[in-house]
């Protein structure tokens, strides 16, 4: 399993997904500041993904602060969890596990515990989120390869994979999981414009694990599922309202609605931290915009003549009515997500899982 992001001598090490697949390089942390840097230049990105850094980065910076007492320590790492809250604005994971830290921060100090005290509670809550993540792909896997049929040709947009979670994936978790008990399926991976995760990084990660992988321009989803090449799509999710409705990387509500005027299922697979019950419907949900220059510019190369004002929305947002089921770590959720996903969400929390 690919090691998306892992402790190394007191240091947050994550493969830089800028290079891949070209090349499979690491990137350092060593302060906080500099793992909330690599969420904003998307080193690391996906919402379980970076939800995993930032409790990371929070945890090594109280080991690694110079504070003499408690009171500069809280200043510091308040500040800091604004930072990194701060980074991508839609994916929901990444607050909630800054809550996280908040929550056993605040539990130390009020308990009067010293800062190596906090250092180390910090260090133990950071790895429980790594270690949750993959469990619940992993168990979002076994449910939802039950969707996927012997001989599925399954599309899927952007990536939610390994490299977007803390390993295994959520909409790629599955298919993992259908292979692993002998299904045969093969995956069409839209490219997803402009920063090309579908072509650089689901492929990368499907062709290593040896399952049938082709890579289409985002256009061709269309024709595909007219020809009767696609059976279903499967893609993650960076947040989830009450209401069902799903943000998404760009090009989502698009793929959503070719699926339904084509009769096909459309699933999303997400853990139930991205279920956000508290965004009643998801107009709300704040949809980051990014640098103009992802679109203008391809390395050095410029594709757009100087003058021509650009849109580089992140994400999209696709209404429920669109989505077939969304699949969690509880199982598989379906309409009216309104009791569905508060059910599988209050589960959780009274078990004290969430």
């Amino acid at each position: 399993m690919l090691p998306t992001i892992e402790w190394r001598d007191n240091a947050v090490v994550m493969i830089d997904q800028r290079k891949l697949p070209e090349q499979e390089r690491y990137v350092e942390c060593r302060t906080g500041s500099e793992v909330a840097r690599a969420i904003k230049t998307m080193v690391i990105r996906g919402a379980p993904a970076i939800g995993v850094a930032a409790a990371m980065g929070l945890a090594m910076s109280v080991a690694r602060s110079k504070a003499k007492g408690t009171t500069r320590l809280a200043r510091e790492f308040y500040k800091l969890c604004d930072l990194m809250a701060g980074t991508r604005p839609t994916a929901i994971n990444l607050s909630w596990a800054v809550n996280r830290m908040k929550q056993v921060f605040s539990a130390g100090l009020r308990a009067g515990h010293s800062v190596e005290e906090l250092a180390v509670q910090l260090r133990h809550e950071a790895q429980t989120i790594h270690d949750q993540d993959v469990a619940s792909c992993r168990t979002m896997g076994a449910h939802g390869a039950a969707v996927l049929p012997d001989g599925a040709r399954v599309l899927t947009h952007c990536n939610a994979g390994s490299l977007a979670t803390a390993g295994y994936g959520t909409a790629l978790g599955i298919i993992r999981a259908a292979t692993e008990q002998g299904k045969r399926i093969s995956v069409v991976a839209n490219e997803t414009r402009p920063f090309l995760q579908g072509a650089r990084l689901t492929a990368w990660e499907l062709v290593r694990d040896g399952i049938d992988t082709t890579v289409v321009i985002d256009s061709m989803a269309g024709p595909l599922m007219r020809d009767g090449q696609i059976d279903l799509v499967i893609v993650g999710a960076d947040r989830v309202a009450a209401n069902g409705d799903v943000a998404n990387k760009i090009g989502t509500y698009s793929v959503a609605v070719l699926a339904q005027s084509h009769g096909l299922p459309f699933y999303v697979a997400a853990p139930t931290s991205t279920i956000d019950l508290a965004m009643p419907e998801g107009e709300q949900i704040p949809l980051e915009e990014r640098n103009a220059r992802e679109v203008t510019h391809f390395g050095r190369s410029q594709l757009t003549p100087d003058g021509a004002k650009i849109r580089n929305l992140s994400f999209d947002l696709t209404p429920h009515q669109y989505v077939s089921a969304i699949i969690t770590e509880r199982g598989i959720c379906r309409p009216p997500y309104t009791d569905s996903l508060r059910r599988v969400v209050e589960d959780m929390r009274s078990e004290g899982s969430l």
